[in-house]
Parts: structure tokens; C-alpha cells; sequence
């Protein structure tokens, strides 16, 4: 099956990218983590709701948005999941450390479900939405977000960040901003109710997640193949060496395999495929090893340097691990396919890798 990207998908990419490609560069990476000037990374994601990255999924017409074309500041653009590939692949490149995945695959389609009156503002990106679908596990971003959907009972539902009590947690990637978050139960305004919408909502966040991954890994692999070039050793370029050079080929390999699950998944979930849980966790054990893939193979084409904080290279491999394992592991992800094959028997003699 072969799947191409539409003309409006790609404008959105595109737009979000000569956004990115103008204000968001290691810095605005930097900036994100704690310590740093946070309020810099909000005005780019400020800059990218202005086109129409937050209401990439909104229907044009929701509830409080009032009438408009979609192209406007805050309206919604009502695209479908196919949209997700190519935007979140562009987000994930530039390493910007923003809710993405949380805000446009998940959080603000169901607000806009739910005719929640923050829609606009977290549509204008003046207010940062955060969701996890996960019980007990930390919330990303939860510890600077304006906005928190958490899952309680059957349920997921929105609370104002007054409304919940939050703890920071560590994470390889500082820039997350976890949290773990205790809500009260049966506050805040319900988003999403039972197996089905909940199963919705969760692949749209793997599909986004293993999008933004996609990005991590070609962007790990640019960076790399430039300094290789321009690195010397017994007076010839690094690249130059055959071990070098199969080493980049197998992560450029690796990402020319994940970019089209991907596609297939966002088709999947906008066609209504019955395959769609299969193809959605496929692509997200191909991206996430991708990714890892990447970080691992950049580390050892750069040497000692990559490992340094003061690099720019550890920033994107640290939120490739990051997310890898977020949205379901590769482990998670193999172990749900082989059910639904009808493979668990295999998968429980030792079916998964160690490596997975």
C-alpha cells in the first residue's frame, strides 16, 4: 500500500516548520529545561497555535469558536488523523520542548468534544494543556501546565491547575516537566467516558508520539552525518570509514521503515480500519527503535563530545528515550499486537527481545 501526504497536511507541516525553522533552534531547547527562560518556548508554541498547530484535529466550527475558515488565529482547521504524521514528524525534528502529542492528537479534539470553554485558549496556546492517560503515572509537562486531563475511573477528565495537587519528578529528559498528580475524583470536566473513546484518544497519542520520534531520529542522523563529514582522523573524514558509513545507513534504514507506519497508522485511525490498534502499536515499536537507534549510533559516531551536557546532540537523544518508552514501550506495544494475532503464546516463550 503506498500512502501520500495531502496538499493541506502538508501546509500545515510546512507552516509549522518555517515557524520552527525561524525561532526555535538548541536553544529554545535549552531554554525549556529548568533553569532556563521557559517563557521564550511558550511564545513559539504561541507562534505555531497562530497557524493552526493546536486545532489541527478542532472541527472548524465547535462549539465557542464561533464561525471562521480555519485558517484563522484560534480556529479550528478539522483535519484528521492523517494530518498527524507530517506535523508531529516536523515538531519532533526541531526537539521543542512543548505538549504536543498531549495537545493536538488528544487534549484539544476532546476538549472541543466536549465544548469545554478553555478550547480557545489553549487553541491561541495561552493555556498549556497536559494529558495523560495512564493511572499513577507522572503526567508530562504536569509541573508548568495551565490545563491537566488525568484518567479517573472510566474516565478522563480536565482539571485547572489549582484544582490538583502536583509532585515534580525526575526524568532523563528535564524538559518534560513531570509530575505526578493527585486530583480530586469526580471533579473536573469530563472529556472522555468508557473503552471505546478512551482506545480513541490513547492511539492518537501514540500515532502523535511516534510521529514526533520519526523527527528525533532524522534529526539525530542529520547532525550526525554533518559532523562526520567535517570530522578528520589520520587525515580523512570519520564518514569516510566503512564501519561509519553502515552504522548511519542502518539508522537511515531504521527511519525509511518507521516513517511509513506511521502513515499507514494516521490512515488507519482516519479510515475507521478494523486493523487500526495493530498498525498504530507497530508503528510505535518501529519509531521508538528508530529513535533509539539514532541516539545510540550518534553517540558513537561523535565520541566522547555527544555525552556532554554543553553538546547539542544530548538534547534530542534524551527526549528520543523519553518518549520511546511514553505512550507504551516497544515491549508494550510488540506484547498488544501478539494479542491480537492471537501470538501471546509466543510472545510468553520468549517471543519479545531483550532489547525491545
Amino acid at each position: 500500500m503506498r500512502f501520500a501526504v495531502t496538499e493541506r497536511d502538508t501546509a500545515l507541516a510546512e507552516a509549522a516548520g518555517e515557524v520552527l525553522a525561524k525561532q526555535a533552534g538548541a536553544e529554545q531547547i535549552r531554554a525549556g529545561w529548568p533553569g532556563g527562560r521557559i517563557e521564550s518556548v511558550h511564545g513559539v508554541w504561541r507562534t505555531l497555535a497562530g497557524v493552526g498547530v493546536t486545532g489541527a484535529l478542532v472541527p472548524e466550527h465547535s462549539e465557542g469558536l464561533g464561525t471562521g475558515t480555519g485558517t484563522g488565529l484560534g480556529l479550528g482547521l478539522g483535519l484528521d488523523e492523517n494530518a498527524l504524521p507530517p506535523l508531529l514528524e516536523t515538531l519532533g525534528r526541531s526537539g521543542l520542548p512543548v505538549p504536543a502529542a498531549e495537545t493536538v492528537a488528544v487534549g484539544a479534539p476532546l476538549l472541543a468534544t466536549a465544548g469545554a470553554p478553555q478550547l480557545p485558549s489553549v487553541l491561541r496556546g495561552s493555556a498549556l494543556l497536559t494529558v495523560s492517560l495512564t493511572r499513577a503515572a507522572p503526567v508530562p509537562f504536569a509541573a508548568l501546565a495551565d490545563l491537566i486531563a488525568v484518567r479517573q475511573g472510566d474516565g478522563l477528565r480536565l482539571y485547572a491547575r489549582d484544582e490538583v495537587e502536583t509532585e515534580p519528578v525526575d526524568s532523563v529528559d528535564g524538559s518534560r516537566w513531570l509530575a505526578r498528580v493527585r486530583a480530586p475524583a469526580g471533579g473536573g470536566l469530563l472529556l472522555a467516558e468508557g473503552p471505546a473513546e478512551l482506545a480513541v484518544a490513547y492511539r492518537r497519542g501514540v500515532l502523535a508520539t511516534a510521529a514526533l520520534l520519526v523527527g528525533l531520529a532524522g534529526r539525530m542522523l542529520e547532525l550526525t552525518v554533518a559532523h562526520v563529514r567535517a570530522r578528520h582522523q589520520f587525515g580523512v573524514p570519520v564518514g569516510s570509514f566503512q564501519a561509519v558509513k553502515h552504522a548511519l545507513a542502518d539508522v537511515e534504514l531504521a527511519v525509511r521503515f518507521a516513517r511509513p507506519a506511521v502513515l499507514a497508522a494516521g490512515w488507519a485511525q482516519a479510515a475507521g480500519d478494523p486493523e487500526t490498534a495493530v498498525r498504530t502499536s507497530m508503528a510505535k515499536v518501529l519509531a521508538s527503535e528508530a529513535a533509539r537507534k539514532a541516539a545510540r549510533t550518534a553517540l558513537q559516531c561523535h565520541g566522547a563530545m555527544g555525552y556532554t551536557t554543553e553538546y547539542d546532540l544530548h538534547l534530542y537523544a534524551k527526549r528520543a528515550w523519553a518518549l520511546a518508552a511514553d505512550w507504551g514501550g516497544p515491549t508494550e506495544h510488540r506484547e498488544s499486537i501478539a494479542r491480537r494475532l492471537g501470538l501471546t503464546g509466543a510472545a510468553d516463550r520468549g517471543g519479545e527481545g531483550a532489547g525491545a
